[in-house]
């Protein structure tokens, strides 16, 4: 109804239409009138324009907008149509049988006064083809991250590390160009340590650009350098004019680059490039950004699975090594007893028992080589390298303790501070292992103080009778000191003791000084420590 009385229902003809119709009529959004069947009684002009050329009065509004014959409805647009008719308030998004998309809002049925031959509705309609088209490219586009590194059990199972991240890198180019029709792109990972951006992949980039050594620093870095210092995005719509652009692409006129965040962190950066001056918009940047998210957990999908493996490796060559630690002793020790047995009466069996010897500890050190090589990441392999004390890497520790328990403890703690670990049972095969060291003296002997044939006063005794200076620590329980060997130990110059249950950093901080001491040095503990790990105790 409009004033005066005078019906709004009438013909797509403009000059048929009174003057105050044509606020309605330039509407950007479509509005209608449809009469109770669902047909047009009057139409604006942008809604005209949407439907196509001519007349739309008595033709059928969903037909008209969507192109769609009413037999072959989707049902989402046939639930619209039946509202509709049914006088019922409806909204829906109407898709057409191209590639629009309208958002369309109908009124109740309602009776104009002027109108007594049937109900009307009024029709609003706005064109959202652009945004649903964007939602549709979000959801693909965080579809398409969330498969980045998705790999059944089996495939994870049968592929290395290495192959994982070059099939990771080959979908994040993939997706790049498929989706977000992104040509030229570079992806670096922040070295948290050195601060430097290292390149993971580049596609289309100069070889000078991607041997480029950058740093996350806000200047003298490039864009990279300073969305990868201040953790927000940085759009070039022309590099000419930027001062922070380095020349990635060559010819490039425009530039996206964005952090990848983890926990609101910056793991590195994602930087695309276009030959054309201003080639990206926001839509862009935002696409950009929903990806680079699924990138980052992705990476680090990446590096917990490469952790995990390593992890693992590492625990199982931890328990194969423990498993043959101590028989590797127990043949140290025996082909040590009987050597000593013939050392002047048979030169062929010595030089055979020596050759035992060797094997022995060979063994070890192969076991130690296997699980390095196992180990999936040599970044991961330098981490649990740089969580070792230097002082204690590559020593000789000869543990002395009639309780396997402690002896296998041993092995287990000092071997993972780098350390070569071997036994004895008591101070016999003690003494006779440091006799056969051949000049090359074990760099600190642990011994408890009651050993099943002597004391460690006792033993300290021994083995002053075979080298000069005893690197010696003794073990005991708080309080238990019957022979008083710690007392006469000390009055000799050894004090260094390990009171029984101590914590792994007791352990190492005691054995890093007494090598500390024997170089002349001070002792400054490198390493890291599990304060809650204690090291076995037993009743002496």
């Amino acid at each position: 109804m409009r004033a005066g009385g005078e019906s709004l229902v009438a013909d797509n003809d403009d000059s048929a239409q009174p003057p105050d119709r044509e606020v309605v009529a330039h509407l950007p959004d479509g509005v209608a009138v449809l009469d109770a069947g669902g047909c047009f009684r009057w139409a604006n002009e942008q809604l005209s324009r949407w439907c196509g050329s001519g007349s739309l009065r008595g033709h059928d509004f969903v037909a008209a907008l969507t192109g769609w014959a009413s037999e072959h409805l989707p049902s989402d647009v046939k639930a619209f149509r039946d509202a509709l008719l049914a006088g019922r308030p409806a909204a829906a998004i109407l898709k057409t049988a191209g590639t629009r998309f309208f958002a369309v809002h109908a009124s109740a049925s309602y009776l104009p006064t002027d109108l007594p031959r049937g109900g009307s509705s009024v029709v609003t309609v706005r064109d959202v083809t652009q945004t649903i088209l964007e939602q549709q490219k979000r959801a693909a586009i965080h579809a398409a991250g969330q498969t980045l590194a998705d790999l059944s059990p089996a495939e994870l199972a049968d592929m290395t590390v290495g192959e994982r991240i070059e099939l990771l890198k080959s979908n994040i180019i993939h997706y790049s160009k498929d989706l977000l029709k992104f040509d030229v792109l570079e992806i670096r990972l922040l070295d948290r340590q050195t601060g430097r951006l290292e390149p993971l992949l580049a596609e289309g980039m100069q070889p000078e650009a991607e041997a480029r050594i950058l740093y996350a620093r806000p200047e003298n870095n490039g864009v990279t350098g300073f969305v990868a210092a201040t953790g927000g995005s940085y759009w070039c719509s022309d590099t000419t004019k930027d001062p922070l652009y380095l020349e990635g692409c060559k010819g490039a006129k425009s530039s996206i680059t964005v952090p990848l965040m983890l926990h609101e962190q910056v793991i590195g950066t994602f930087n695309v490039e276009s030959p054309e001056p201003g080639g990206f918009d926001g839509t862009d940047l935002q696409f950009l950004e929903i990806f680079s998210q699924d990138v980052a957990a992705a990476l680090n999908t990446l590096e917990l699975l490469v952790a995990e493996k390593a992890s693992t490796a590492a625990e199982s060559i931890e328990a194969i090594h423990g498993a043959v630690a101590l028989p590797v002793d127990d043949i140290l020790n025996d082909a040590v007893s009987v050597m000593e047995r013939y050392i002047g009466h048979d030169a062929d069996v010595v030089e055979r028992l020596q050759r035992i010897l060797k094997n022995a500890r060979d063994i070890k050190q192969v076991i130690q080589k296997v699980g390095e090589q196992m180990a999936p990441s040599s970044a991961h392999a330098q981490r649990r390298q740089g969580e070792r004390r230097r002082t204690l890497v590559g020593r000789r520790i000869l543990v002395v303790d009639s309780d396997e328990q402690v002896r296998q403890a041993a092995h287990a703690l000092l071997e993972r501070s780098g350390c070569t670990v071997e036994t004895a049972r008591d101070g016999t095969e003690a003494a006779s292992m440091v006799r056969a060291c051949r000049g090359e003296c074990y760099d600190a002997i642990i011994a408890d103080i009651r050993l099943p044939d002597m004391s460690g006063y006792q033993l300290l005794l021994r083995l002053q009778e075979i080298i000069d200076q005893v690197p010696l620590i003794l073990m005991t329980g708080f309080g238990y000191d019957p022979g008083h060997s710690i007392v006469k130990a000390r009055q000799a110059g050894i004090d260094l003791v390990l009171f029984k249950p101590f914590r792994v950093d007791q352990l190492l901080d005691t054995v890093e000084k007494s090598i500390l001491r024997r170089l002349g040095g001070s002792v400054a503990s490198a390493g890291s420590a599990v304060p809650g790990t204690r090291f076995p105790a037993t009743p002496d």
